[in-house]
């Protein structure tokens, strides 16, 4: 809720329960801590060499800004640096276009799951 991936009335029990499944299932993941608080992760999908997808990139409010999701990106990149680098983004466009991406022609298509 603090990265506004979520809102109290939208988060169920079930939601909760199962958070940590896409995490499990990604092809990596990591992330940024202070202490023994988690401040920021990231997880991806990709085939190591021709595309990658950002699926979630998200740090506490009080931590942005000093370059945490930029090294969390960049540890990625160093996993598939010669990958085609994808993600589906609004609110946090202007962090990507500062760290290199550029936006293309491709359409994200979709079929609504049980939790989007």
């Amino acid at each position: 809720m603090a990265v506004g991936w979520a809102t109290e009335e939208t988060t169920t029990e079930e939601i909760i329960k199962n958070f940590n499944i896409g995490f499990l299932n990604s092809t990596f993941v990591f992330s940024a801590w202070n202490s023994k608080r988690l401040v920021g992760c990231v997880k991806v999908l990709s085939d190591l060499h021709l595309r990658s997808i950002i699926l979630d990139l998200a740090v506490l409010p009080e931590f942005q800004n000093r370059g945490i999701g930029i090294e969390l990106v960049r540890r990625c990149r160093e996993m598939a640096p010669s990958s085609e680098w994808l993600v589906q983004t609004d609110k946090a466009k202007s962090f990507y276009d500062k760290i290199g991406f550029v936006e293309n022609d491709d359409y994200f298509l979709r079929i609504p799951g049980k939790w989007f």
